[in-house]
């Protein structure tokens, strides 16, 4: 399968960001400035905005959203500056799903299957979670069926701003 891509020949790929510490909506904001000045990197759209309470952990509710990006950069290279990003925010992981300031993951990386110590994509647990999928089906619904928006039905995620929440990103 062709990997979808940019005008400018940059792979399409699809971001995952995650608070619920600290200045959660200005975090967000930050971390989608920093993602659109990588090099050979392009913010192309950004969800509405979502909170949601902790999967299999515990601390306060999340913001959730998805950006689409068009990068150059290989899939480990954005792996590794989105870490960077989320250590500027402070980001600790004392325990695995520990409360977090930012949380970064690449969700799809136009259409390669990646499967490394260090990153797995598709991610690997992004069907099984609301606060994912939800904003995936707003960029993209032709991707996300109406069969696993319903299989995580029951999972506490509500809306809480269109996608202009991210306009006074950059």
């Amino acid at each position: 399968m062709a990997e979808s891509a940019n005008a400018e020949g940059g792979v399409s790929v699809f971001i995952g960001l995650g608070a619920n510490l600290g200045d959660r909506k200005a975090t967000l904001r930050t971390a989608l400035a920093a993602i659109g000045q990588l090099p050979g990197t392009q913010l192309l759209r950004v969800s509405p905005l979502y909170g949601s309470a902790p999967v299999d952990a515990g601390g306060p509710d999340y913001l959730n959203a998805v950006a689409e990006l068009a990068t150059t950069q290989t899939p480990q290279a954005l792996l590794q500056a989105l870490q960077s990003i989320e250590q500027f925010a402070g980001r600790e992981r004392p325990y695995r799903n520990a409360p977090r300031t930012l949380d970064l993951d690449i969700l799809w990386f136009g259409e390669q299957v990646i499967t490394t110590p260090e990153l797995t994509v598709p991610h690997p647990r992004m069907t099984e979670r609301a606060f994912v999928l939800r904003p995936l089906a707003d960029l993209v619904p032709e991707r996300v069926g109406a069969d696993l928006l319903q299989a995580v039905a029951s999972q506490d995620i509500y809306p809480l701003e269109g996608p202009s929440w991210a306009d006074r990103v950059g």
